[in-house]
């Protein structure tokens, strides 16, 4: 009983109080998905370590053993930062406007209508590389800010919920996408859009430098900045503490003084400008064409990725990358390990599963923390009658 008491105090103790939980908690969570893949594994005849280290040769974080020619560490690496970008930038959004205490689930079809627009607009005209990849950037951020500040409209004007006006936005985007794709974008071969023009893309395709061919993503120094201009509205701005205080109670905003539907306005332009630019750098940066039928699922994995990050620019840094290493590793580990690649898909929605869980540990800790400050205060009375009856 004491060594479990002694476990309990320790393990309190290691979590921390709710600030130091903002950390401790999403780290559980990671060892926690990452304690059940292996067992995984196990069942499967595998050994955990070995898959999780080839995840981490796979995303070029590792070296492998050996390489295909022209190819090396670093390409896997700069292979890996190119998909984490539109990754990093969904997520971002998810997080501003949670901010204001919305739930951005449009992010998949913001970035599609974003990618689709800045294809048609930009990506097959006759522009030099100079003029095209701004105007790329510019029109994305544009575009996909229009269509969630249509989102947030709906929600002030008519009280329209953001989450059902975003699905039905996200049906509307997906077949009007498929139907211009299929009708006039259409590759003969691959049914998907045709590939665009290499002056408009946002990622330098199989680039020769120092003798390798790799994959050098544009987009990765915004996706930075917007993980520091992010932090400073956070953090710093007037606008940032707004969003704030609408979202943890928007009736005392509004008694403040605070416009909360201009905010909120406000608060899913920015969340959609940044959508647009996960578009444009998956679309016309990543993947290069866009598929018909499909909204990516970079959209909606932005959500838990979010909250494994606590909705903080810096938590999303690293939260994102974990989940980029995983996705981009899963090949290779596949290969390597010699178990299906959806394994890695498993890992990675283990870890979203548990970061989802979040509010439960937060309440079951509380919980904790409460019981042990009863039992040491009846433990102090009872200390204390044995005194006074000695």
């Amino acid at each position: 009983m004491r060594r479990t008491n002694r476990a309990k105090r320790a393990f309190l103790a290691v979590m921390g109080d709710e600030k130091r939980q903002r950390i401790t908690i999403p780290v559980f969570a990671i060892l926690l998905s990452l304690v059940a893949g292996a067992v995984v594994y196990l069942i499967l005849g595998k050994n955990p370590i070995t898959a999780y280290v080839s995840f981490l040769q796979g995303s070029g974080l590792l070296p492998k053993s050996s390489y295909a020619a022209k190819k090396s560490m670093i390409t896997d690496l700069m292979s890996m930062l190119n998909a984490w970008t539109p990754m990093l930038f969904a997520s971002l959004s998810v997080a501003v406007a949670m901010r204001s205490g919305l739930f951005n689930i449009g992010v998949s079809g913001q970035m599609l209508v974003a990618g689709l627009i800045t294809t048609v607009t930009v990506g097959y005209a006759d522009l030099p590389a100079l003029v095209a990849r701004p105007l790329v950037v510019l029109i994305g951020m544009a575009v996909g800010a229009a269509v969630s500040a249509l989102i947030g409209f709906l929600k002030y004007k008519w009280n329209i919920n953001e989450v059902v006006s975003a699905i039905m936005i996200n049906y509307i985007v997906r077949y009007a996408a498929s139907f211009v794709i299929k009708y006039f974008l259409a590759d003969p071969v691959s049914r998907q859009s045709r590939a665009i023009r290499d002056s408009a893309r946002l990622s330098l395709m199989d680039a020769p430098v120092g003798g390798l061919k790799m994959d050098i993503p544009l987009g990765i120094i915004l996706a930075v900045a917007a993980v520091i201009l992010v932090w400073f509205l956070f953090q710093k701005m007037r606008l940032g503490f707004e969003f704030r205080t609408i979202g943890a109670n928007p009736k005392a905003a509004r008694y403040a003084g605070i416009n909360v539907g201009r905010n909120l306005v406000v608060t899913m332009a920015l969340s959609g400008a940044l959508a647009g630019l996960a578009g444009v750098t998956y679309f016309m940066g990543y993947y290069g064409s866009i598929q018909p039928d499909t909204l990516i699922s970079t959209g909606f994995d932005a959500i838990a990725v979010s909250i494994l990050g606590n909705s903080d620019p810096v938590g999303i840094l690293f939260s994102s990358f974990l989940i980029t290493v995983i996705g981009k590793g899963s090949t290779y580990m596949s290969s390597n390990v010699g178990v299906r690649q959806e394994i890695g898909s498993l890992i990675t929605g283990l870890i979203l599963l548990f970061a989802a869980c979040g509010a439960f540990f937060r309440y079951m800790l509380a919980r904790s923390r409460q019981r042990q400050a009863e039992s040491e205060r009846l433990t102090v009375q009872a200390d204390d009658g044995e005194e006074a009856g000695a």
